[in-house]
């Protein structure tokens, strides 16, 4: 009895020794399948030389002369300008327009100015001469009456000049004109505008005025010629002209009547 059991116990010992036997071939098997399996996934290869140099070796490269980069150094990228270098820009440019505008201006006033002076200088010369002769061309009136002294007054428009003072065909001023024409007449009057004012008869109204009265007030003085309008020295640049009353005298003034 207990020696079956002894070779039972025997039995079961060997058969647990062969079992560990044929795992331990396997685990062994099996632990250098994994290590060949890492070696073989090695992405680079080994090496055993010391790199000394790296900040030249990282710099340091080589082109191969057949290489084709596709033209890279024949590249014309566009240029692009910060927003200061744009507005510097359109300032000068404005800046530049403004000068050439204002050097135009400029020329055209100039060219301007002499075109005025030239006909000043041409009209001078014309008036003058017709004013040298006027006392020869100048046809006394035919009669004392009102118109013939219209008749007369018209002869010197725009022929005589306006003169400061003056009371003369070689020219004269609103009153100066006034106390020619009359004088050409045989009438004798003031050389002031004020004073012509208060000559001869008033009459009332302009609407009752007729060619040949005096309109006068402090600071000017005319001789109607009927519709509305006088004939007068009126000033420098216009010299004697007709003009409207109204345009005339800004203010009021007086109507006199001598023939």
């Amino acid at each position: 009895m207990k020696l079956g059991k002894s070779l039972t116990a025997m039995v079961a010992v060997a058969a647990a020794c062969i079992s560990l036997a044929a795992i331990a071939p396997s685990a062994s098997a099996q632990s250098a399948t994994t290590d060949e399996a890492v070696t073989s996934s090695r992405s680079f290869p080994k090496t055993t030389t010391v790199k000394k140099n790296l900040l030249a070796e990282s710099t340091s490269t080589s082109v191969d002369s057949s290489s084709n980069w596709g033209g890279i150094e024949s590249l014309n990228p566009p240029q692009t300008k910060s927003t200061a270098e744009k507005e510097a820009e359109a300032k000068a440019a404005a800046e530049a327009a403004a000068q050439q505008a204002a050097q135009q201006a400029a020329q055209q006033a100039a060219a301007q100015a002499q075109q005025q002076a030239a006909s000043r200088s041409q009209s001078r010369s014309s008036l003058n001469t017709s004013t040298s002769s006027t006392a020869t061309t100048v046809k006394a009136p035919d009669s004392a009456s009102a118109s013939a002294l219209v008749a007369y007054a018209a002869q010197f428009v725009g022929v005589v000049p306006y003169v400061s003072g003056g009371n003369t065909p070689a020219g004269w001023d609103c009153s100066g004109f006034v106390q020619y024409v009359y004088a050409q007449m045989g009438i004798s009057l003031p050389h002031y505008s004020g004073s012509q004012a208060t000559v001869g008869t008033a009459v009332p109204s302009l609407a009752e005025a007729q060619p040949g009265d005096i309109i006068a007030n402090g600071v000017h003085s005319g001789i109607y010629v009927g519709n509305g309008m006088v004939v007068n020295a009126l000033n420098k640049n216009a010299g004697t002209v007709y003009t409207p009353v109204a345009y005339a005298f800004s203010g009021s003034y007086s109507i006199r009547r001598l023939l």
